[in-house]
């Protein structure tokens, strides 16, 4: 059991890397609002309060929010985990299917960091962990609204966390690499215009599907949060996933030319 049983307002605790967490939170001693679109799907935990949550709409964020400020008497850490995501060429996406990857994934995150941020400053004390992804930095192909979306993210949280000043509170932005979970199956696919195109992206998602598969899985991630929230100055930024993809390979592209880490990833999905 931990030293004191933490209220956690969780997003996307339904599936994958979220469902994880919420065990994991659970199984430790601590108290979970956990959201999902479908309260149906949230899994029947000790200790775990199902809310209801679309990121679509902001005034569901708001609701949800301040519901479970007011049910759990204050929060000790929030996490924005909940996300979406598309596969299909740059060049053809739409902006309504750009701006709904941005509602999900950058802006009601940011609205929910928000609320958490004016929260914990009353009391001085809290963790907000954002989930974004490695993708952030090692865009995969054919998902650029997500890779932007990420990035969008995970610089809005760099530049919370140099806003920040004297207080307690914390921010870290969290960044899976590939981890094996059922995302790549609620991943929404756009056929592209030019057939001549077909063929590069049914490559692209093969070699995706493969990584997804030897990933490791999200227990992986659930450790790390339960590592994080606990630790009274954690990292800014964690990356979370196997050595190559979480170590490696940042390590070696910070310091390549744009035009070097794109042939590297060329070579990589095979394009």
């Amino acid at each position: 059991m931990p030293a004191r049983a933490k209220n956690v307002f969780l997003t996307g605790a339904s599936s994958g890397i979220g469902a994880a967490i919420a065990q994991a939170l659970c199984a430790a001693g601590h108290r979970v609002w956990g959201s999902s679109r479908d309260l149906n799907k949230l899994p029947p935990l000790a200790s775990f309060r199902p809310v209801a949550l679309d990121l679509l709409d902001p005034n569901s964020v708001n609701r949800a929010f301040a519901e479970t400020l007011r049910e759990s008497g204050g929060l000790d850490v929030v996490i924005n985990n909940a996300g979406s995501g598309h596969f299909g060429p740059a060049e053809e996406l739409s902006a309504e299917t750009i701006r709904e990857q941005f509602q999900v994934l950058v802006f009601s995150h940011i609205q929910l960091m928000q609320l958490a941020l004016a929260a914990m400053r009353e009391r001085d004390h809290g963790v907000i962990i954002n989930v974004t992804s490695l993708a952030a930095r090692l865009p995969v192909p054919f998902m650029a609204a997500y890779n932007a979306a990420k990035a969008a993210m995970a610089a809005f949280t760099m530049s919370a966390q140099l806003e920040l000043g004297d207080t307690q509170v914390r921010i870290v932005d969290l960044q899976p690499a590939d981890i094996s979970t059922a995302f790549n199956r609620a991943v929404i696919k756009s056929d592209p215009a030019d057939p001549r195109s077909a063929a590069r992206l049914a490559q692209t998602w093969e070699i995706i599907e493969r990584n997804m598969a030897a990933a490791p899985g999200p227990e992986l991630v659930a450790r790390h949060v339960l590592r994080l929230i606990e630790q009274t100055n954690p990292p800014a930024l964690l990356t979370v996933g196997d050595l190559f993809q979480s170590k490696i390979a940042p390590f070696l592209l910070r310091f390549l030319p744009q035009r070097v880490r794109l042939w590297g990833l060329k070579k990589y999905y095979k394009l």
